[in-house]
């Protein structure tokens, strides 16, 4: 609807569903969810409140989240496939597998098994199973990556440059963030992506807890981010150590690093966006 909108000349906003649920329970009458009710706030929201964000026509920001949405997928089928194939080693194998197993390995451990009753023959049949599976999301994987990395680097942006953000991370940004201006400043793009931590203090006690509000999505890819800096001597990690020293808990200084990289982010989004756009022309 939104791309028939947009085909036609028409203004179109992204209008979040808690600001419509919002309107819909403090308009007059019983604020029950109807087509009619939904419609009607979802319009109240669109036409007076500012800052929404705004649709675009974009075909490369279309190619994107849908290879990163794809790319997503199969990071769920591969934790899925592990986690079953952990669970028919443990009863395979005295003591399982470790935890971090890749199908080559899990092919090895397999090949010095060899049960001789039908249940366990049967969970052999089906680790075996897996093991191909998990081959053939390895392989569409790397295929994936490499699709992404290509189309997001035909975007012009730098963001890969950053240490943890891969092609997944930058294209999520990319297609979650849309026009980065529509965000006043670093604080409020903090507070739209669940980093901006929320006060709890009581009394004397001055103390922040985490935000559960914000963009999921980018929420994931910045604790990712925030991950990674953690397993290299970086800019990060040396921000990390700083916190604890000061007596912070390890929660509470990886919140503060979260918000640290949700800036740098921010700022290099700004700073990509006052360079010329570069488009895709091998893009199918």
């Amino acid at each position: 609807m939104a791309n028939r909108l947009l085909a036609d000349g028409e203004q179109v906003v992204d209008v979040p569903p808690k600001l419509s649920a919002r309107a819909r329970v403090f308009a007059t009458g019983q604020g029950r969810k109807t087509d009619a009710t939904d419609a009607h706030s979802i319009a109240l929201v669109g036409t007076r409140m500012a800052g929404l964000r705004p649709l675009v026509n974009d075909e490369q920001l279309a190619l994107l989240r849908i290879l990163v949405d794809r790319r997503r997928s199969l990071g769920e089928d591969h934790t899925r496939m592990v986690s079953q194939l952990h669970h028919l080693l443990l009863e395979l194998i005295p003591g399982g597998a470790k935890k971090s197993l890749s199908a080559a390995q899990a092919k090895a451990l397999l090949a010095t098994v060899r049960p001789r009753d039908t249940v366990g023959k049967t969970r052999r049949r089906v680790a075996a199973e897996l093991i191909s599976d998990l081959e053939r999301v390895y392989r569409r994987s790397k295929e994936a990556d490499k699709e992404l990395k290509e189309l997001v680097a035909s975007t012009g942006t730098t963001l890969m440059g950053l240490h943890g953000i891969g092609p997944s991370g930058a294209a999520r940004l990319l297609v979650e963030v849309g026009d980065i201006t529509r965000f006043p400043s670093r604080a409020h793009f903090a507070s739209w992506n669940g980093t901006a931590p929320i006060d709890a203090s009581s009394g004397e006690q001055v103390q922040h807890r985490l935000s559960r509000a914000g963009n999921r999505q980018i929420n994931r890819a910045l604790h990712i981010m925030a991950t990674v800096q953690l397993r290299n001597p970086t800019e990060g990690r040396a921000y990390f150590d700083r916190k604890k020293a000061a007596g912070k808990t390890t929660m509470e200084a990886m919140r503060a690093l979260k918000r640290r990289l949700s800036d740098i982010v921010y700022r290099q989004m700004v700073d990509d966006g006052l360079r010329p756009r570069k488009w895709c022309t091998t893009c199918p």
